[in-house]
C-alpha cells in the first residue's frame, strides 16, 4: 500500500517538534552545478551554506565573487553573500535539506568513479538530524543512490522513509544557460520510498516553475544518463559524417546543411570531439551497468573519442609542410562560451600539439586568464591572425565569430567545428 505523502515546509520547523534548523539548504560541492544551484536558493528566501574542500574557493565565495564563468551569476552570488544568505563552509553543517552536487568522473578504464559521492555521504552522517532530506543531483549509475548513500547514511542511526528522506534529482542544466534552467527546466525525483519521492517534490516545487516529475530511484538514475546517452550517440552520427566526408573529400557542412532541409532530418554539428562532464562520461555509466547490452553507446563512445585524433591529423599534415610552423589553436574549453575544460577535446589536441612539437603553438581562450599548458601563454586573437601560418578553430566561441575571409588569406585552416562554412578561404 503507497505511503502517504509527506508535506513539510521549508520554512517551518520539522514536524517532528524538534527546534528548527538555522539553515534551509547545505549544498555539498560548489562546482558548476552546486554554486548556481546555491545560489538561486540563497536569493529566493532560503539561507545556504555551501561545502566545499578547497580552501579558495570557499574564501572567494565568502568575499561575493565566483571561480567559474557562468552568466549572472557572479551577481548572484555577490547579493547573497552581502544578505547573509549565503556562506561558504569548510565543514557540513546542520540544515533541513542537503544537496550532492559532487563530481562523478570516470577511470581510466571507463568505469565510473564515485569516491567523491562516497566522500561525500560520510561527511554528512554527523550532521545528519530527524526530518532531513538529502538529495544527491550528481550523475551516477543506476543502484548507486540504494546501494551506495543509503547505507552510508543509514550509520546516523536515522530510519529511511521515517525521519530521514534519501532521494535523487538529477542535474539537468546547460554550462551558460545554469541560472535559467535550473528554475525553468522540468526535473525528475526518485526516493527510496514514496515519502522520500514527495518530500523531496515538495522541496523542488518550491522554486522549480516547470513539472516535477515522480518516478523511483533508479528511474531516476537512469533517466539521467539516457538523456545524455542520446545526445551522444547523436554528436557521433554527425562526426562519423565528417569522417566520412573528409575521406571522400566532400564538404561535411554542405552535406548536413542540404540533409536538414528534409523535414524529418535535424543532423547535428560535427566537432572535434566531446567533452563536459555529462556526454563525454555519462554513456560509459550505462555501459559499465550492462556493456553486452550496449553495442550502440560504445560505439558511439569510440566515435566521438576518436574525434580528437582526425583533427591533429589535419593540422600535423599542414604542418608537415613548413619548416617553422606558427601554429594558432582557437578554444580550449569544451564548448563555446564558457571556461569549463573538463573532458575538453579541443584542450587534448591543443596538449598534443604542443607535446609534438609540431610548431610555435599560439593558444587563443577568451574565457580563461591563465594558460592551462605549462610554457604555453595565451595570446589575444588578434596577435593569433597576424602570426599563425596554421590556425585551427576548436571551439566555437562567440569571439571569433567575427573571423572572416580577408583575415585568413595568408593562413591554412582547420575549422573543427563548422565557424568559417561558406566563408572563401583555405577551410581543410
Amino acid at each position: 500500500m503507497p505511503e502517504k505523502p509527506v508535506t513539510i515546509s521549508l520554512n517551518e520547523p520539522p514536524s517532528d517538534g524538534s527546534a528548527a534548523l538555522d539553515l534551509d539548504v547545505c549544498v555539498v560541492g560548489l562546482g558548476y552545478v552546486g554554486l548556481p544551484t546555491a545560489a538561486v536558493l540563497a536569493t529566493r528566501g532560503r539561507r545556504v551554506a555551501g561545502f566545499d574542500l578547497r580552501r579558495d574557493i570557499l574564501d572567494t565565495i565568502n568575499a561575493g565573487r565566483i571561480h567559474i564563468v557562468e552568466p549572472e551569476l557572479d551577481a548572484l552570488v555577490r547579493a547573497a553573500v552581502l544578505a547573509g544568505t549565503l556562506r561558504a563552509v569548510a565543514e557540513p553543517v546542520p540544515a533541513r535539506t542537503f544537496l550532492i552536487c559532487v563530481p562523478t568522473p570516470i577511470t581510466s578504464d571507463h568505469r565510473p568513479d564515485l569516491a567523491a559521492v562516497e566522500a561525500a555521504s560520510r561527511a554528512l552522517v554527523p550532521v545528519l538530524r530527524p526530518g532531513n532530506l538529502v538529495v544527491l543531483e550528481s550523475t551516477v549509475p543506476p543502484g548507486t543512490l540504494r546501494d551506495l548513500v543509503a547505507p552510508i547514511l543509514r550509520q546516523s542511526g536515522l530510519v529511511v522513509g521515517k525521519d530521514l528522506f534519501l532521494a535523487h534529482a538529477p542535474e539537468r542544466v546547460l554550462p551558460g544557460a545554469v541560472l535559467r534552467e535550473v528554475v525553468e527546466n522540468e526535473r525528475i525525483v526518485g526516493g527510496l520510498t514514496d515519502a522520500c519521492t514527495d518530500r523531496c517534490a515538495a522541496f523542488y516545487e518550491g522554486f522549480v516553475r516547470a513539472e516535477v516529475h515522480r518516478t523511483s530511484a533508479e528511474v531516476a538514475e537512469f533517466t539521467k544518463l539516457a538523456e545524455n546517452a542520446y545526445r551522444d550517440v547523436n554528436v557521433a552520427y554527425a562526426n562519423e559524417l565528417a569522417n566520412v566526408s573528409a575521406h571522400l573529400n566532400l564538404d561535411v557542412w554542405e552535406v548536413i546543411r542540404l540533409a536538414n532541409r528534409h523535414p524529418r532530418v535535424q543532423i547535428l554539428r560535427p566537432g572535434p570531439g566531446v567533452g563536459g562532464h555529462c556526454i563525454a562520461v555519462d554513456p560509459w555509466f550505462i555501459a559499465a551497468s550492462a556493456p553486452e547490452h550496449t553495442p550502440l553507446i560504445q560505439a558511439a563512445r569510440q566515435v566521438n573519442d576518436g574525434r580528437p585524433e582526425r583533427i591533429l591529423g589535419q593540422i600535423r599534415r599542414l604542418a608537415g609542410k613548413l619548416r617553422a610552423p606558427t601554429i594558432a589553436l582557437l578554444g580550449l574549453s569544451y564548448k563555446p562560451d564558457i571556461d569549463d575544460l573538463r573532458e575538453s577535446p579541443a584542450l587534448h589536441i591543443a596538449e598534443a600539439v604542443h607535446r609534438e612539437a609540431l610548431g610555435e603553438v599560439l593558444l587563443v581562450e577568451p574565457h580563461l586568464q591563465s594558460s592551462p599548458i605549462a610554457g604555453r601563454p595565451l595570446v589575444s586573437l588578434d596577435d593569433a591572425l597576424a602570426r599563425a601560418d596554421i590556425l585551427a578553430v576548436l571551439v566555437a566561441h562567440r569571439d571569433f565569430r567575427r573571423l572572416r575571409s580577408a583575415d585568413l588569406l595568408r593562413v591554412m585552416v582547420v575549422d573543427a567545428v563548422g565557424l568559417l562554412a561558406g566563408a572563401d578561404n583555405k577551410r581543410v
